[in-house]
């Protein structure tokens, strides 16, 4: 009978919620792992995509007994269940009969798997509370690749890294508020940000590196993250034309105008107005990038950054702020803090008030933008 060893560094997990991601990292884990010259015989793929229970739990036991057949003709082999999709917290993962299952398979990857033997496992949407997931860092090397979560505050910080990593192995590099606007264009989606770079790494040629917000524009979709970034970086700019383009252009996608006010123009106005006071206060210089001005407000005493909004971890939003401290200069602080108060009464006219909602918004953003 031939030798058996424990499953660690024979086994490989490669899962998350960014599918495209776990599919690449998945098919480059499966062409290193498979034997050379194996051929058909080297790799034992099951798909583990399905649609019902029932198949599910046949796929299980077919990648059980997969690990247990020495292969054919000596030698090494992969046994690969691919895509698996019963492995979360829904109807197929719940399930008793692949519950059940997926223990036999733990059961086999503790007994150990013949030294011939490699296993890959690359799988989408896994609830990572079950006892199944807990157990894979026990038996070998386990690979997470989640997508960001964008309705969580400052999610914008962590995709602007990824961003800025991609753009760095292709050669390329964001100018100004460019890489800003292309993080919310492409919404933290891997796969948009990859083809998105591919297209701008075209554009650019061998000559040009630096990809300008002009570029961006001109090129990158803008999703709707992406235009609220835009309405609140035109106003902060004090460009007036440009704000009330993309006020049309959001009411024209259905965008209500309380939805407006709330999420892209009163958060960018206080924004400007705590960070033009901080900046004024404690005499804080322009920072060169967003990214920077964490680091000095972490300078700061506790009691100077008490009132400044928060993240739900607690933490401070340094990165919007940020934005705002690199165009607070455009303002002054009387001008703020009428801009505040415009913002009230504009959200009270939308409420109370047969005013047209686009008269009502055009009619602030030239209060908070023109100067007197």
């Amino acid at each position: 009978m031939a030798a058996k060893s424990k499953s660690t560094g024979q086994v490989h997990t490669v899962l998350g919620s960014d599918e495209s991601e776990v599919k690449r990292v998945a098919r480059e884990a499966a062409a290193r792992l498979t034997p050379a010259g194996g051929g058909d015989f080297g790799c034992d793929t099951i798909d583990g995509a399905v649609q019902y229970a029932d198949t599910a739990v046949e796929k299980i036991h077919a990648t059980i007994e997969a690990l247990l057949t020495f292969p054919f003709f000596g030698g090494e082999k992969l046994v690969w269940l691919k895509s698996a999709n019963f492995l979360g917290d829904d109807q197929l993962g719940r399930s008793q009969g692949v519950i059940e299952a997926l223990e036999k398979l733990t059961a086999t990857l503790e007994s150990g798997l013949p030294e011939s033997t490699r296993f890959l496992l690359s799988a989408v949407g896994v609830d990572k509370r079950r006892s199944f997931y807990k157990g894979l860092s026990k038996f070998g090397k386990v690979e997470v690749f989640d997508k960001v979560d964008a309705s969580k505050s400052g999610w914008e910080e962590e995709v602007a890294a990824l961003v800025s990593d991609l753009a760095s192995a292709r050669g390329l590099q964001f100018a100004g508020e460019a890489l800003e606007l292309f993080t919310l264009s492409t919404g933290g989606d891997r796969r948009v940000i990859e083809n998105e770079l591919d297209k701008l790494d075209l554009f650019q040629g061998p000559a040009n590196r630096v990809i300008s917000v002009d570029t961006v524009r001109e090129l990158v979709p803008l999703s709707r993250a992406g235009i609220v970034f835009e309405l609140g970086n035109a106003l902060a700019a004090r460009d007036l034309g440009r704000a009330l383009g993309l006020l049309d252009q959001l009411l024209f996608q259905g965008e209500t105008a309380i939805g407006i006010l709330i999420v892209a123009i009163i958060p960018t106005v206080r924004n400007l107005l705590v960070v033009k006071d901080l900046m004024t206060r404690h005499k804080l210089a322009k920072p060169q990038q967003p990214f920077f001005f964490g680091k000095t407000l972490e300078r700061l005493p506790p009691d100077a950054t008490a009132h400044l909004p928060r993240k739900k971890d607690g933490t401070v939003n340094a990165y919007s702020l940020g934005i705002a401290a690199i165009h607070a200069q455009r303002y002054e602080l009387p001008e703020l803090r009428e801009a505040l108060q415009a913002c009230l009464d504009t959200n009270v006219r939308l409420v109370t008030s047969s005013l047209e909602p686009q008269v009502a918004l055009s009619q602030l953003l030239v209060r908070i933008i023109a100067r007197a």
